[in-house]
C-alpha cells in the first residue's frame, strides 16, 4: 500500500521575490559585494533594488531559498506532499509568490503582515557567479505565534520531515527551536541548510543550540569553511569538516548526515555512524549553459 505523504514535508524560510539581472563587476564594486555570496541588505544597499529595475533588464522570479527547495521537492513528490511557511506582505509580490508555488503544486501557509511589503532579493549575475542581497522586509517579521495557532500546528503534527534554512535564524529562532524539539520528541527527521557563511559567523550560539537536533545538514564549501572557523576546527579540509560536524553531539541515537556541495567539484558526505567519508563526482555542465 502506498504511503500517505500529504503534508509530509514542511519547510520554513524567507519567501522573497527575486529581482535578477546580469550586471558588470563595477556594480559589485560600487556596493562592495562579492561575486558569489549571500548577504542581508544594509541601508547602503537599498538603492541597489531600484537601480536593477530602472537600469538593467531585470527579471522578477519567485524566490527564497527554502521556498525554491520545496517547489523542487514537490515536483518530485506525490501531490500535496510539501508545505511552505514564511511571512509576506499584503501585496502583488505576495500573490506572485503564491501563484508560482501553486503552479508547482506547493501548498503555502503564509503569515501576512499588512504593514510591510513582501521581501525581495537582488540577484546580481556576473558570468557563472551570483551575488545575492536580501531585503527581508515582511519576511523578517515572522512570529512563532503564527505556527503555534492550533490550525497551523496541525501542519507540524502531520509532517514527517522538516526543512529549515539557516536564514531563518535571523527571523524566528523560537520557531526553529520548537520544530526541532517536536521532531526529536516524535521520532521525525529534522533537516537544515547552513544557507550562507554569515549564519555560523554571526549566529553561532543559535546554530550550536540547534545542531544536536539536526539529522541531515546541507551546505556548500564556503559555508562549511565558515562553520569550521566558528567552531574552531583548525582545518579547511572539507572532508575533515564534514566528519567533524557529523560527530558533534546529538540528541538521541539517530545518526547525523552532513552533505557538503562544492559547485562543479565533488560532493562530500559524512555520517556519524561511519568512519568513511564518501565522495560523489558531479557531472560537468558547460559554462555557457549556466
Amino acid at each position: 500500500m502506498a504511503q500517505d505523504l500529504r503534508g509530509a514535508l514542511v519547510g520554513f524560510c524567507n519567501p522573497l521575490l527575486d529581482i535578477s539581472a546580469v550586471v558588470d563587476d563595477a556594480l559589485l564594486e560600487q556596493y562592495k559585494l562579492k561575486a558569489n555570496d549571500a548577504i542581508l541588505a544594509s541601508p547602503e544597499h537599498l538603492p541597489l533594488f531600484p537601480t536593477l529595475i530602472d537600469s538593467y533588464e531585470a527579471k522578477f522570479l519567485p524566490g527564497g531559498a527554502g521556498q525554491n527547495a520545496l517547489r523542487g521537492a514537490q515536483l518530485l513528490l506525490p501531490a500535496d506532499s510539501a508545505v511552505f511557511v514564511g511571512a509576506v506582505g499584503e501585496d502583488d509580490y505576495a500573490q506572485k509568490l503564491k501563484g508560482a508555488a501553486e503552479k508547482a503544486g506547493l501548498r503555502t501557509n503564509y503569515m501576512v503582515n499588512k504593514d510591510k511589503p513582501t521581501g525581495t532579493c537582488a540577484l546580481l549575475i556576473t558570468g557563472p557567479n551570483r551575488s545575492m542581497v536580501a531585503n527581508l522586509s515582511a519576511a523578517e517579521t515572522y512570529q512563532f505565534s503564527h505556527i503555534e495557532e492550533p490550525s497551523n500546528w496541525k501542519l507540524i503534527e502531520q509532517a514527517k520531515v522538516f526543512y529549515i534554512t539557516g536564514f531563518f535564524f535571523t527571523v524566528s529562532p523560537d520557531t526553529i527551536d520548537a520544530v526541532a524539539k517536536h521532531a526529536f520528541e516524535n521520532g521525525k527527521t529534522f533537516t537544515m541548510n547552513i544557507s550562507a557563511p554569515f549564519v555560523p559567523q554571526f549566529y553561532k550560539a543559535a546554530v550550536e543550540k540547534t545542531l544536536p537536533y539536526v539529522n541531515i545538514l546541507f551546505g556548500n564549501e564556503t559555508e562549511a569553511a565558515a562553520l569550521a572557523a566558528a567552531f574552531e576546527f583548525g582545518t579547511d579540509d572539507i572532508k575533515v569538516i564534514a566528519k567533524r560536524v557529523a560527530d558533534l553531539p546529538r540528541a538521541g541515537d539517530k545518526p547525523r548526515m552532513v552533505v557538503l556541495t562544492q559547485g562543479a567539484q565533488s560532493t562530500v558526505v559524512a555520517t556519524s555512524d561511519s568512519d568513511e567519508v564518501r565522495i560523489y563526482a558531479v557531472s560537468p555542465v558547460p559554462s555557457d549553459e549556466i
